[in-house]
């Protein structure tokens, strides 16, 4: 090999690196404010890590995932997270899990988002309709890709994009959720637009929705909580 040859090949080399290193690895909580104080330091993008010669098994252990959700509530359906929070053997490693629980006839996952996360859904009993919508599509759409899932079923939402999951079954059903994150982070649709602290302009979500202020206001009154 010649030397400008081998000089070209150094020269790609160090593209592809400036390529594959211009951008900043992935944030694993809403935001992360500088400070140059490490007595105020509180993240390192993520937690700080215990002590390898004090970790034991137990802290790559978690129980309780047999225990089914309570339903009871407005949307009857109930999510039991695993993240980091709940699991500290999971930080660095960016993984998480959870259970859902979906009451008979219309137990519903209420639409919402992953920021951090690809989702991979899995039935364990029951029946449901998911689907997620993708983001403006070159013709301007969103388009909505669904389907109606049995025991064993799987089906995957990429992350960041709206989705649902909803029991369409006589019978409660039981999904376990993967997820690409030790912190996947979660963004409810209709939580955050009505019921956001302190509110978002009633004219706002007025003019967006096309709805009349009297029924902005009352969807904000039932999400005042």
């Amino acid at each position: 090999m010649t030397l400008s040859s081998i000089l070209a090949y150094l020269a790609l080399l160090a593209a592809v690196f400036y390529v594959a290193n211009a951008t900043d690895p992935n944030q694993l909580q809403d935001f992360c404010v500088a400070t140059n104080d490490p007595k105020e330091a509180l993240f390192v993008n993520g937690l700080f890590c215990k002590n390898p010669m004090d970790v034991k098994a137990e802290d790559f252990f978690f129980s309780g995932l047999d225990i089914a959700g309570d339903t009871k509530n407005r949307v009857g359906s109930n999510v039991t997270t695993v993240s980091v929070f709940e699991f500290p053997g999971l930080n660095t490693l960016g993984v998480s899990l959870a259970r859902i629980d979906y009451a008979p006839y219309g137990g519903l996952n209420t639409p919402h988002t992953h920021p951090r996360a690809t989702e991979l859904l899995t039935v364990l009993e029951g029946n449901l309709y998911v689907g997620f919508v993708t983001t403006n599509m070159p013709n301007g759409e969103n388009k909505l890709f669904a389907k109606v899932l049995k025991r064993g079923d799987v089906f995957i939402f990429p992350q960041g994009l709206i989705h649902f999951q909803i029991n369409i079954g006589r019978y409660p059903a039981v999904a376990l959720s993967s997820l690409s994150s030790q912190n996947p982070g979660v963004l409810s649709i209709a939580n955050a637009v009505f019921g956001a602290e302190p509110p978002i302009s009633v004219r706002v979500l007025s003019k967006a929705f096309q709805l009349d202020e009297k029924i902005v206001k009352n969807l904000q009154s039932k999400f005042d909580m």
